[in-house]
């Protein structure tokens, strides 16, 4: 039990980099996506749907551009998954008695556990992550204004041509995540990185009360019996996909407050907030309720495959393999 003590904590950390650096890789662009699309307001709307942003983004900033802010991502998505899937581990083992089943309520008290424990990573990484994304919305919203001036005077189908290609592409300012930290940490100190902390907590610990509970149950449906517990391994893939779409669309408010909060820089008539609750009103009252499902889509096909492949890794155990603790079969049954 010592020896199992030792290994399992490297091997999570194994487990939670392997599949985080995959699902991130996979889904970005989707993410990419998202935040642009919570962040446009009514009235300065850039994009119709997901496909029009990524089209948008990759004519304007390049293929590459669909990837802005992954490296931050990569950096930090490592601890993040580790410290979410590893603390959901550990209050669960500490929540039972004598491997006893937990009942539903301790299932979600741990997944609440666990979503509190990861915004220590969470919050900076989305906090970096969004400032990067929505660089290039920004500057497609400064060229937008004289296209739609244009249009109201009145000009003639010349003019505007003559403006589409005066004003071929807008130049996207090309910040490092490193230069936005330093001017955080310059000007507010530690408490700029964990700007939104409260709307993170907001929608990673109901997410978690969710997902968790969900997961398990879900995952238990395909074992064949108590005295084989193990499931194959599409069977974790797919409940994963499932109980992460679920809690995603139902977080969706939260993480549209978040993505608000944590955007520093503001297009042209974009308010300011000062806070969770002056958010709230703000888009209830201007844009009414249904600009909080903004994104909503875009985040649950983000989240399904990425706990998806998270849970495979993590339940085939890609980390005790490689650290020789426990023989490796892709396709238990």
């Amino acid at each position: 039990m010592a020896q199992h003590q030792q290994i399992s904590l490297p091997a999570k950390l194994i487990n939670g980099g392997i599949a985080g650096m995959v699902g991130v890789t996979c889904v970005f662009p989707i993410d990419l996506a998202k935040t642009r699309l919570q962040n446009q307001r009514s009235g300065q709307q850039l994009y119709k749907n997901m496909m029009d942003c990524l089209i948008k983004t990759v004519k304007s900033e390049g293929y590459f551009g669909i990837y802005r802010g992954a490296a931050v991502n990569l950096t930090l998505v490592t601890p993040e998954k580790a410290i979410k899937l590893a603390a959901n581990d550990f209050f669960r083992h500490q929540l039972s008695q004598d491997g006893a089943r937990l009942t539903v309520f301790k299932e979600m008290l741990a997944g609440c556990c666990a979503g509190m424990c990861q915004v220590i990573i969470t919050t900076p990484m989305e906090m970096l992550k969004i400032q990067m994304q929505d660089a290039g919305r920004l500057a497609q919203q400064r060229v937008m204004p004289s296209v739609v001036t244009t249009m109201k005077m009145g000009g003639t189908s010349a003019v505007l041509s003559r403006s589409y290609n005066t004003i071929h592409a807008p130049q996207v300012v090309r910040v490092s995540a490193l230069q936005i930290t330093k001017e955080l940490l310059r000007t507010k100190g530690i408490v700029g990185l964990y700007r939104g902390l409260g709307a993170t907590l907001m929608r990673d610990i109901p997410f978690s009360v969710v997902y968790f509970p969900l997961f398990a149950h879900l995952h238990q449906l395909g074992q064949h019996s108590s005295e084989h517990p193990s499931v194959p391994f599409y069977w974790s893939f797919m409940s994963g996909c499932l109980a992460g779409s679920i809690a995603a669309v139902a977080v969706s408010p939260c993480d549209v407050v978040k993505t608000r909060l944590q955007s520093l820089k503001k297009g042209a008539n974009e308010e300011t907030y000062s806070g969770v609750v002056d958010c709230v009103r703000k888009i209830w009252r201007k844009e009414g309720p249904r600009a909080f499902l903004k994104g909503a889509s875009c985040r649950a096909l983000v989240i399904a495959p990425l706990f998806g492949i998270a849970q495979v890794v993590y339940f085939v155990g890609v980390g005790e393999f490689l650290l020789g603790y426990s023989p490796y079969n892709i396709y238990s049954a």
